[in-house]
């Protein structure tokens, strides 16, 4: 190591343990940076999931920037070659436990420790490719692309919100339905709330069969009933997860139920050209609200 290189003080006394808290802490940024709902809702969780469940986004948001915030003169096929190198690197710091990548780095860490295998991790990628290539999605399109890039999110979450459940397995397969309804929910939303830039900045239609500039009333609540559907579903499942995360994830549910309602109120001409927000200070009652209502015993709890 070069004299520029080198820390003034004293190294730590295990480096290996030392750059595995510099890569979470880079995973931790990267969550403060990018989104502030879900960074509200993720303060409180219990550790460690508080901090597998920031590793897990981080990794999301790496590729999702990929495919969305390219560098200028970044051509589809460059896209493409990135997020596969993002993708081959994640795979081999699963089976090795290291990567250079420090974000790659926390988020095999963490999918180490709670079971999340491959089976989760390429349909998350396959669908941040189709990003690249696919501008229309049937209904059957849409449904490969809602489940990799959000229901197996849910489910590795789940995984890390029920790493310390005595019997982790069956609660998974017990909450597995609820986890991917909440994803699919939270994606659904986002898609309905960014309709105008993902079709007019992207030059995406998400919706099969939808015309974003076309949106109308009885559409925008046809979409909202789906939304619901899928949030009634995983009400259900909220409520059997573990005290470490149940409040969290209560909170997260909220947030997204209120943009459900908001979505509703605003006309579909709206919708179609305004995103769709909810204030600070609502956000602040929804949230506390939540916690309330979520303080209460659990009808169930995951055993």
């Amino acid at each position: 190591m070069t004299a520029l290189m080198r820390p003034a003080a004293p190294g730590p006394e295990d480096p290996a343990a030392f750059y595995d808290e510099v890569a979470r802490r880079s995973a931790g940024l990267v969550l403060q940076s990018y989104s502030s709902s879900f960074g509200m809702a993720s303060r409180l969780l219990a550790e460690p999931v508080r901090t597998h469940v920031r590793t897990l986004y981080a990794l999301v948001r790496l590729a999702d920037e990929v495919v969305d915030a390219p560098r200028a003169g970044l051509d589809v096929e460059r896209q493409r070659a990135v997020l596969d190198e993002l993708e081959t690197e994640t795979l081999r710091a699963l089976r090795t436990g290291h990567s250079a990548n420090l974000v790659v780095h926390a988020f095999a860490g963490t999918a180490r420790t709670c079971g999340i295998e491959p089976q989760l991790i390429t349909p998350f990628f396959a669908s941040m490719r189709t990003d690249l290539d696919v501008r229309e999605h049937d209904q059957d399109s849409f449904e490969r692309y809602v489940y990799g890039s959000a229901e197996v999110v849910g489910l590795m979450c789940l995984r890390a919100f029920l790493l310390e459940t005595p019997d982790p397995d069956a609660a998974y397969a017990e909450l597995e339905p609820g986890a991917r309804a909440l994803g699919a929910a939270f994606q659904k939303v986002n898609f309905l709330r960014d309709l105008a830039e993902d079709s007019q900045l992207l030059g995406r239609r998400y919706f099969p069969g939808v015309d974003p500039a076309a949106l109308d009333e009885p559409t925008k609540h046809r979409l909202l009933d789906d939304i619901d559907t899928d949030l009634r579903v995983s009400a259900a499942a909220v409520t059997a997860l573990p005290a470490s995360s149940r409040r969290a994830v209560a909170a997260a549910h909220a947030l997204f139920a209120e943009l459900s309602l908001r979505l509703r109120s605003t006309p579909a001409a709206q919708v179609r050209t305004q995103r769709v927000r909810v204030p600070g200070p609502r956000k602040a009652v929804v949230v506390a609200r939540s916690l309330a209502t979520s303080a209460r015993p659990a009808r169930k709890e995951s055993r």
